[in-house]
């Protein structure tokens, strides 16, 4: 997991010639547009992580990890839980990589090893926040996720100049509740959009 946490490290490093700051969607939310053509990302909400000029990396927050459960997860990684071991929600979080772990928590929690992202929201990729959880001693709220969605150099604006991705502002209590089902429309109402308006406008540059 340390090489996924170096590179989150390195956000917002480089910067464009000139010294121009770019729209970068770092602690922003993505919004699947309903012509989203990948099933994967069908109503996705995706947390980006980091963003700049090497490409982006975020976790999708409202989609269930298959039949993943964090207690059996805690086991097959050899840490230590009990009966008052909280229930984590391991989530799918993208297709790249999805037997690494990543845990994005609030910002209250800070160790070696954690990214901060902004003031309220970090993700830390280390087992040893697994046993803080597990004992106890974790970030207040927390979701469990299983690989990342990952974009290459200027794939993640291309997406969006094609109408592939909305862009939000992150809420804090849409990304870490449990309602998985309906995240995609409570955080396109939150920005003032109308699904309907979406489904309108998909498909049209």
């Amino acid at each position: 997991m340390k090489d996924i946490v170096s590179r989150l490290k390195k956000i917002g490093e480089k910067r464009p010639a000139g010294g121009l700051k770019p729209h970068w969607l770092t602690g922003q939310v993505l919004l699947a547009m309903p012509g989203m053509p990948d099933p994967r990302f069908a109503r996705a909400v995706i947390y980006v992580c980091s963003h700049n000029a090497n490409g982006a990396m975020g976790l999708v927050v409202n989609r269930l990890f298959g039949e993943a459960d964090f207690h059996m997860l805690l086991d097959q990684l050899n840490v230590d839980a009990s009966m008052d071991t909280p229930d984590v929600p391991v989530q799918f979080g993208g297709p790249v990589e999805m037997g690494r772990g990543f845990v994005l928590h609030s910002g209250e929690y800070l160790r070696e090893g954690t990214t901060r992202i902004d003031e309220n929201i970090a993700v830390t990729a280390t087992i040893e926040i697994l046993q803080d959880i597990a004992d106890g001693k974790g970030p207040e709220r927390a979701i469990m996720a299983l690989g990342y969605t990952g974009w290459g150099a200027g794939q993640l604006e291309e997406e969006i100049k094609n109408n592939g991705w909305l862009t939000a502002p992150a809420d804090e209590a849409i990304i870490f509740d449990a309602d998985l089902e309906t995240k995609w429309e409570r955080a396109v109402a939150k920005i003032g959009v109308s699904p309907a308006m979406l489904s309108d406008a998909a498909g049209h540059a």
